[in-house]
């Protein structure tokens, strides 16, 4: 087995090629997979009342608010991440289409401190690159790997990755900390892990 550095190294590695890969992607690209991804829908059932959290994309990370507007029209309340600080999962709190933001840690737009703190059913979760075996690399502050453990001690929830299919790679090189995810979507098909 790896030790953590050397995974920590080659996670760091896949996650710079996978973001450049992804940087040279056309807007027009990137946002026509974002609008696939809408109209198909999750591949879940989404109750009325469900609690849905998504985020807000930063650079050209795939856009998930068509997403999000869409399952709020089918009656789902939406939920934003907000960093609480190094070493702590996120706190998500509640938002709706067109709700106020503060600008959080590196420029991400977050729901105001006021809004109230939901645990989400559904945790929608952006990456870097994924595999076949739903295992994700992130940014590397571990921040959703945390919080989708914190939520999963307390209830049943469904992480979904949402992703270009370009950020696919044969093998995520993974620890015991890192959480996987149920579902991916990409423009082109939905990826079950369950």
């Amino acid at each position: 087995m790896s030790q953590p550095s050397a995974i920590a190294d080659q996670k760091s590695t896949l996650r710079t090629a996978a973001l450049t890969l992804r940087d040279a992607m056309p807007a027009a690209a990137r946002q026509a997979a974002a609008e696939t991804i809408a109209a198909r829908g999750l591949p879940i059932e989404v109750t009325p009342g469900a609690i849905v959290s998504g985020f807000m994309p930063m650079k050209t990370e795939i856009n998930p608010l068509p997403l999000l507007r869409k399952l709020a029209g089918q009656g789902a309340q939406l939920a934003l991440p907000c960093i609480a600080g190094r070493g702590k999962p996120l706190i998500m709190r509640a938002w709706k289409i067109g709700g106020a933001f503060k600008e959080g840690q590196w420029g991400i737009r977050e729901p105001l401190p006021e809004a109230p703190e939901v645990a989400p059913d559904i945790v929608i979760v952006p990456l870097a690159c994924f595999d076949r075996a739903g295992h994700r690399i992130g940014y590397g502050a571990g921040y959703y790997d945390m919080t989708l453990a914190a939520l999963r001690a307390r209830k049943k929830i469904v992480a979904i990755g949402i992703a270009f299919a370009a950020q696919e790679i044969p093998h995520v090189p993974a620890t015991e900390r890192d959480e996987r995810l149920d579902f991916v979507l990409t423009e082109k098909e939905i990826i079950a892990f369950r």
